[in-house]
């Protein structure tokens, strides 16, 4: 049984909607806050891989949905859980960005040190891509979250 949580980081964003939704769509964009490198751009019904190379980790990433400039859902992760990209435009240049994360298939400790986890992982996201499309500042959040160093 799928577990009922719903883990939420959300950021309001200084930029189009259309630059929110790319910056998760290409890898060329995505590579400059989160992973480092990707198979392919994100695209309905693909799977694509998404590399972090200093952990020297890989992920395989399910795209179950697109909506243009509204939804990015993907599965991935283990255990596999779902997670929605979700961009509300405020005005012409503001967008109010939410990551959901759900179906997650633990419970007790495992589910707790998941939100844990989860949380921490997609506000560390969420604080690069705003640096990023609104400063042009890469962080290296992502990258200098865990050690090594």
């Amino acid at each position: 049984m799928l577990n009922p949580v719903i883990i939420e980081t959300q950021m309001l964003i200084r930029k189009p909607i259309h630059s929110v939704f790319e910056a998760f769509i290409d890898p060329e964009i995505t590579s400059k806050f989160w992973f480092s490198s990707a198979t392919a751009s994100l695209e309905q019904g693909k799977t694509v891989e998404w590399t972090w190379e200093k952990y020297q980790v890989s992920a395989k990433v399910q795209v179950t949905k697109i909506i243009a400039n509204e939804l990015i859902q993907i599965q991935w992760g283990e255990p596999t859980s779902t997670v929605d990209f979700i961009f509300e435009a405020i005005n012409d240049n503001q967008t109010y960005l939410r990551i959901q994360n759900y179906n997650i298939p633990l419970q007790g400790d495992e589910l707790m040190q998941f939100v844990i986890d989860s949380t921490g992982g997609f506000t560390t996201v969420v604080d690069s891509l705003k640096a990023y499309l609104e400063h042009g500042i890469q962080l290296h959040l992502v990258q200098d979250k865990f050690p090594p160093f």
